[in-house]
């Protein structure tokens, strides 16, 4: 292995580290001394990765969805069924979001770049699930819905569970509102037999 693709693994096992730090436990509260010894490296390891502690809790946010996407968009690859897609869709985000904190939501909503880019991820879910709603229609899974209105809904459900509002409301821990959510979709779209 050369030295460039063992600074990118390092680079990527650095940003895995901070990803699961970050999430678990926030970030406003933390310095970049505090995240240097808690993932083990120099502040100058930081600085390779990011100019500021602001750019590299950004850098690490966009890492998180990075990730999260593929491997949630994995999970829709595996099935040919449209409500089996739309399913496993919802379930994959509530495993990506699992381990992410409420103070990581709260720190996220209270930081600008970091809220920006969950925003646009959020708007980036919305778009998959009219574009699965509007494959399930097409192909007569679906009965005729308005899949602007279902991505609508869905997203802000979504973002309630993120923000744990949901929990608070309904005790429902995030896996189980992604389950309930998954359902009450489903069975709002189901085809008239």
């Amino acid at each position: 292995m050369g030295v460039v693709r063992r600074g990118a693994v390092r680079r990527e096992e650095l940003f895995d580290a901070l990803v699961a730090l970050l999430l678990a436990e926030g970030f406003a509260h933390l310095t970049l001394d505090d995240v240097a010894a808690r993932l083990h490296c120099s502040k100058r390891t930081l600085y390779a990765l990011a100019g500021s502690k602001e750019q590299l809790v950004r850098t690490a946010v966009v890492h998180f969805f990075r990730g999260a996407t593929e491997r949630v968009e994995a999970a829709v690859a595996a099935r040919a069924d449209p409500a089996e897609r739309v399913g496993a869709y919802l379930h994959a985000v509530a495993t990506e979001l699992a381990p992410a904190s409420a103070r990581f939501f709260d720190d996220v909503a209270g930081f600008a770049p970091a809220a920006e880019v969950y925003e646009r991820n959020t708007r980036a879910a919305a778009a998959r699930v009219q574009q699965l709603v509007a494959d399930g229609v097409a192909v007569g899974a679906f009965r005729d819905v308005h899949t602007g209105f279902v991505a609508d809904v869905v997203t802000a459900v979504m973002v309630r569970i993120q923000q744990r509002q949901v929990a608070a409301s309904t005790g429902l821990d995030d896996a189980e509102a992604y389950a309930r959510l998954a359902e009450l979709l489903l069975h709002g779209l189901a085809a008239s037999r």
